[in-house]
């Protein structure tokens, strides 16, 4: 059990590139839409419009913290066993987002990245993501990871393809933890140091599982709409507390 929010203090931030005790990178499963939706009566569709908006306001939060990338679970490689209705809302939420939210994002310093197999998306959304990412991709106060069609398991298959098309002359035996890292989707970016899943489960469901190899793990209980920039900070701090030995035999 986490300890309430109230007895929280800020971190300090004043110097947040050598702070310790500040995640690099957090991951979030953004789980809980459609039961917000069903507890208040509407379709499914608000509930991920509602969850949507969210997102807005936990970007800014992670900003104005000093996270330097965020990493939101989307849309995942499963997502497209729902029903077709459900799939299509998604998809057009997600061009929605695209086109209204550039301008809000280069506005806060927001870079783009959208990670996953784009190939299956529609040829607009897929040139909505090429061109947001474009227009973004000078920003540097915080990078926004959007994992759609994305999956751990895909991912490190794509990777481990894509290193061996990069060295034919090689086999298997030759590939290393090391020379694969390259190969990932978010090879830019840092191991997540925090992952956060919301929805009252307790699983990180086929995401970032190589890049969460280390991370800590937060849950809660609130679903995504209601998730909060408090409930961020008590994550934060929270993950402060941990001790992160990474397999190591440092004292306990």
């Amino acid at each position: 059990m986490t300890p309430q929010a109230h007895f929280f203090q800020p971190i300090p931030l004043s110097n947040p590139t050598v702070n310790p005790s500040l995640p690099k990178h957090i991951a979030i499963i953004m789980d809980g839409n459609r039961r917000w939706a069903k507890n208040k009566f509407m379709p499914a569709a608000m509930g991920h419009a509602a969850g949507a908006k969210r997102v807005r306001d936990v970007v800014k939060a992670c900003a104005d913290q000093g996270v330097a990338h965020l990493s939101i679970f989307a849309f995942s490689t499963e997502n497209w066993k729902r029903p077709p209705d459900e799939v299509s809302s998604l998809m057009n939420l997600f061009m929605t987002y695209l086109q209204k939210e550039v301008d809000n994002m280069n506005q806060n310093g927001v870079c783009l990245k959208v990670v996953g197999d784009k190939t299956r998306f529609m040829p607009a959304l897929q040139d909505l993501i090429t061109r947001a990412e474009q227009q973004t991709a000078n920003n540097t106060r915080i990078t926004l990871n959007v994992c759609a069609n994305y999956g751990g398991r895909w991912d490190m298959l794509q990777a481990t393809r894509a290193w061996q098309q990069a060295h034919p002359e090689q086999t298997l035996q030759n590939l290393t933890e090391e020379a694969l890292l390259p190969y990932l989707s978010t090879a830019y970016a840092p191991e997540v140091d925090l992952l956060i899943r919301t929805g009252g489960e307790s699983r990180i469901s086929n995401f970032m599982l190589w890049q969460a190899a280390y991370a800590e793990l937060f849950f809660t209980d609130d679903l995504w709409p209601d998730f909060s920039a408090a409930r961020l900070q008590e994550a934060i701090v929270w993950f402060a507390g941990r001790d992160r030995r990474f397999g190591s035999s440092a004292p306990l």
